[in-house]
């Protein structure tokens, strides 16, 4: 056959059925791995990398599971891909968008088995995904102009964001933390201004929400531990003696007096820089440098606090929650922008003491100190509350709410159902297998839950079937609750979100007739 040479000797081709069942596999057990970790009472894992420290990690976020990965198949690396925008985009839902997915292309699967051609189920599938959006517009909440409920709307999508986390045993202590950092955020989604330190020792519960800003760094030696009204510069400048930075430059020398007068002069260098930096009229002076024993001397005379060494994101973030700019030059003061806080002081954390600063200009800034019994523990913590702190940031730009805990699926997979009844050909199929694919993830919550999830779906499908009902799966009891008077929310944005990005990537994977791995270019030849 003359075919078969078109490719050179490594690469491979894969044409039709064979393509498309690697990339169902593929996708499929991906979904699989990272389905054990959906809802409250969904697992942990523990990713161990083979690399040097043999670096452990346990975590329920869909996304830093598949992060972690590295995988071979085309279409697992879509699933990881989706899972990685969900993360960035809106924060969480991580884990329901593989899972739906996943479910997607196995009902995909069949239809295909049974002859019916894939852009037939695209297009069904797209006609389902966009009358699923418009079922759960036409049941959100929105308690944008009531501050006390929609402040209730958010403590309870924290909750429910938590739950399936490993805060989930003080989540409503958490909560509350997470929905008072982001109401200082009056409505930016930057997360930049909300620091988090973590500190090993106590337990999770002894975290707390911080008004001011918290530099971990100690307080020099002889200088004052508390100043008030505060102006801080904040600076990224050599303050090292100011060696001869010529490089290579040789200087001769006829007595050891010569030596003594050259160190002078530049004592004198460094005398005239902390002048300047004095002549700011600060008394705060922070720098991302170090700052020499000399130099800190003058400063402690000034009576100035002098910090040195202060991390990238600790000084980027001092700057913007102090109202300053970073100085490097000093010459002309009247142009640097100088920060201000009312009071500075020293705290302890634990064993450590760090450097706090509150009363900032932009009362937007916050701090949460973190707290626990190891560092994986800390972590995961640490993921945790920023899945809620991006849901949260986002539901206050965009305050539609909806009910949780598989309501919103069964919702949807009603509206799809009743949509199929109505088109005629072979689409119905198509869109019929996406409501199967929705009501998937009520079934794996009740799964994790370890509840007989035939029985519970099959009850929930036939409440949604009068109007107007509430009701979800409640994993604590084990079986079905309302989920308005149990609290458990969720943002509308996560759910368009894992609607129209898992539909997507199904979308793609299906598109696929033929799968070539090309050998990577030899190295030889060039020589």
């Amino acid at each position: 056959m003359a075919g078969e040479k078109l490719f050179k000797d490594e690469a491979t081709e894969e044409k039709g059925e064979r393509a498309r069942m690697a990339s169902f596999v593929g996708a499929m057990a991906i979904a699989d791995l990272v389905k054990t970790t959906l809802g409250p009472k969904g697992m942990d894992k523990i990713l161990q990398s083979t690399g040097r420290g043999h670096s452990v990690t346990v975590t329920n976020d869909g996304a830093t599971i598949l992060k972690s990965l590295h995988i071979d198949n085309p279409a697992a690396k879509v699933l990881i891909d989706i899972s990685k925008v969900q993360d960035d985009e809106v924060g969480d839902g991580t884990t329901s968008v593989v899972v739906l997915a996943g479910e997607l292309l196995r009902e995909a699967e069949k239809l295909v088995g049974s002859k019916i051609h894939p852009m037939t189920i695209i297009s069904g599938y797209r006609m389902a995904a966009e009358c699923a959006r418009r079922a759960l517009l036409d049941r959100v909440k929105d308690n944008k102009d009531d501050a006390e409920k929609f402040r209730s709307d958010l403590m309870r999508i924290a909750m429910t964001t938590l739950s399936s986390k490993i805060l989930s045993q003080d989540k409503e202590h958490f909560a509350k933390l997470a929905v008072d950092a982001v109401m200082k955020l009056k409505g930016s989604t930057n997360l930049e201004s909300i620091q988090i330190i973590k500190k090993a020792g106590g337990s999770l519960k002894d975290s707390f929400l911080d008004e001011g800003f918290i530099l971990d760094k100690k307080i020099g030696l002889g200088q004052p531990k508390r100043i008030e009204n505060a102006n801080i510069l904040v600076a990224n400048t050599a303050m090292d003696t100011d060696k001869v930075k010529i490089y290579g430059a040789r200087v001769r020398v006829d007595s050891m007096a010569k030596v003594a007068q050259i160190e002078g002069a530049e004592k004198e260098k460094m005398r005239e820089k902390v002048q300047k930096i004095i002549g700011h009229g600060i008394n705060c002076f922070v720098n991302r440098q170090l700052i020499y024993n000399f130099p800190e001397e003058l400063f402690a005379d000034a009576g100035i606090l002098a910090i040195e060494h202060a991390d990238f994101d600790g000084i980027e973030r001092l700057a913007l929650v102090t109202g300053g700019e970073i100085a490097s030059t000093f010459d002309n003061p009247e142009s640097v922008k100088l920060g201000h806080c009312k009071l500075i002081e020293e705290i302890m954390i634990g064993e450590d003491k760090l450097i706090h600063f509150s009363g900032v200009e932009m009362g937007q800034a916050c701090t949460i100190v973190l707290r626990g019994a190891s560092f994986h523990v800390l972590d995961e913590a640490e993921r945790s509350l920023h899945d809620a702190l991006c849901v949260l940031s986002q539901t206050v730009n965009d305050s539609r709410v909806l009910l949780g805990g598989g309501w919103p699926e069964m919702v949807m997979a009603k509206a799809v159902d009743e949509l199929a009844r109505k088109t005629p050909g072979k689409k119905s199929h198509a869109i019929e297998a996406f409501s199967r694919a929705l009501v998937a993830i009520p079934t794996t919550i009740a799964d994790n839950a370890g509840l007989d999830s035939a029985e519970l779906v099959a009850q929930l499908r036939a409440e949604h079937h009068k109007e107007d009902s509430n009701a979800g799966i409640d994993v604590i009891t084990g079986s079905l609750g309302d989920m308005s008077e149990l609290g458990i929310s969720e943002a509308f944005k996560v759910k368009q979100a894992v609607l129209l990005s898992a539909t997507e990537a199904a979308e793609m994977i299906l598109r696929v007739d033929e799968i070539i791995t090309c050998a990577p270019r030899r190295r030889e030849d060039r020589m």
